[in-house]
């Protein structure tokens, strides 16, 4: 069968592809091997989050009477049943990305997909021909050859969204957005859970002092954060995981029944044709120039297979210019300089554009201005003082950076990530009038912080 375009993998660039490709009046297919919507949809962003709600909750329980409200009994988390509802979730999220399919009339290609020569694409030993191919074949976690992972007592992101029960301790290795999310979900249900990371901060990509308020807020929920510390060997001996590292202390070794690795991701490009196309690759990902068209002709490539930020919301931006670059339109680039960043902790962490290091770096002569949530009415009322909202703007006062810490603040990002891209100044933020009393009032005190012109600080 002949489509005008085959997009091989479902996830948030695959779907988003098809459906704008089918919008733009061509006939498409999709490829894919297991659920519609990718990892993000069943074994990442969004059962992730389903569990993560299920602590929150958990932990209001725990901390009712602060609210003045009585619980009688013991108050204990569920595991069987909150890993129930968010495999429930995901399973919803798939079936609303299959009746997009259907809706768009885009059908559906079963099986692993693989390029088959020019213009073509083998399904499970059925051929499909098509103008262009679009790969979106996302990715998967990284395995280290000295943390062999089983999938029970080393684990990868996929398992602990599953495990059978609650183990009583858990090592985390890594502190990027994954590691930090399951450390903060296991702890919250009771789990002692250590978090090893090899650089000197933990989410190292994130803004310092970001770093820094989060370590103090994992230690509260009584995990360790062992930050400069290498993982040298991980074994299994009578059941549980012992861990040899060196960091500041030398070198030690540490036990706890489950061991997760989140060390990173590795791209899914094994066997989907690459070589038969000559199609360029450079360490692990996929060669692409601005339109995502890879070396070979009529075939593209987005998300997390190029060298570009592997996020969901990066691959559906991706996608989109890529289908109506392909279509014939002259879309905007991707900005990438403004790309938003969320980790789903307790406190949440939202931030987007430089970070003050990064500002130091590139010689930028810069201000920033702070807002402390304990200062904030909304946050004080709701019990969630920890945080701040940081804000960094160039020596023409516009916005460059945004980080901040805090209960819902991964709901307040869009604000900042608008206005770094509009080239919004302190003065333009700071003479919005913002809704009282909400979060979103410490953007414009951050604002009027760094004009010198701050009211409740």
């Amino acid at each position: 069968m002949k489509y005008d375009i085959i997009v091989i993998g479902s996830g948030p660039g695959g779907y988003v592809a098809a459906i704008r490709a089918s919008q733009l009046g061509k006939k498409v297919a999709i490829v894919e091997k297991a659920e519609l919507g990718g990892v993000c949809l069943n074994w990442g962003c969004i059962p992730t989050k389903a569990l993560l709600k299920s602590a929150q909750v958990f932990s209001y329980c725990k901390n009712a009477a602060h609210y003045g409200v009585a619980i009688d009994g013991d108050v204990k988390p569920d595991f069987e049943k909150i890993v129930a509802r968010s495999r429930t979730v995901a399973d919803t999220m798939s079936k609303g990305v299959a009746f997009l399919m259907k809706k768009n009339n885009i059908d559906i290609l079963t099986g692993f997909g693989r390029l088959a020569g020019e213009g073509r694409v083998d399904v499970e030993g059925t051929l499909y021909e098509a103008d262009a191919i679009i790969l979106a074949t996302g990715a998967r976690p990284r395995q280290m050859p000295f943390m062999p992972i089983d999938g029970q007592h080393v684990i990868s992101s996929k398992e602990a969204l599953t495990l059978p029960r609650l183990p009583q301790s858990m090592i985390v290795v890594g502190s990027g957005a994954i590691g930090s999310e399951f450390a903060c979900l296991y702890a919250s249900l009771g789990v002692k859970v250590t978090v090893v990371e090899y650089m000197p901060q933990m989410m190292p990509l994130e803004d310092e002092e970001v770093a820094k308020t989060m370590e103090r807020s994992f230690r509260k929920m009584r995990a360790t954060v062992l930050t400069s510390t290498t993982v040298k060997a991980v074994r299994v001996v009578d059941g549980a995981c012992e861990v040899d590292i060196e960091g500041k202390k030398g070198a030690e070794t540490l036990s706890a029944e489950v061991v997760l690795s989140a060390v990173g991701i590795k791209s899914n490009i094994e066997n989907i044709g690459l070589e038969e196309l000559g199609i360029a690759v450079e360490r692990d990902k996929i060669v692409v120039d601005e339109h995502y068209q890879t070396s070979a002709q009529g075939v593209y490539a987005i998300g997390d297979i190029i060298a570009t930020p592997a996020l969901a919301h990066v691959a559906s931006a991706e996608a989109i210019h890529c289908v109506e670059h392909i279509c014939g339109l002259q879309p905007d680039a991707v900005d990438y300089s403004t790309i938003p960043s969320c980790v789903f902790t307790s406190p949440e962490v939202a931030s987007v554009g430089m970070t003050e290091q990064q500002a130091r770096d590139k010689g930028i002569d810069y201000k920033v201005g702070h807002f402390p949530f304990t200062a904030s009415g909304k946050a004080t009322a709701a019990g969630d003082r920890d945080g701040f909202v940081k804000l960094i703007f160039d020596e023409q006062e516009r916005l460059i950076g945004a980080h901040m810490v805090g209960a819902t603040v991964t709901e307040m990002l869009g604000e900042p990530t608008l206005a770094k891209r509009l080239g919004a100044t302190a003065h333009a933020i700071a003479k919005t009038i913002h809704s009282h009393p909400t979060m979103h009032e410490g953007l414009m005190e951050a604002s009027e912080a760094a004009m010198g012109a701050a009211i409740h600080l």
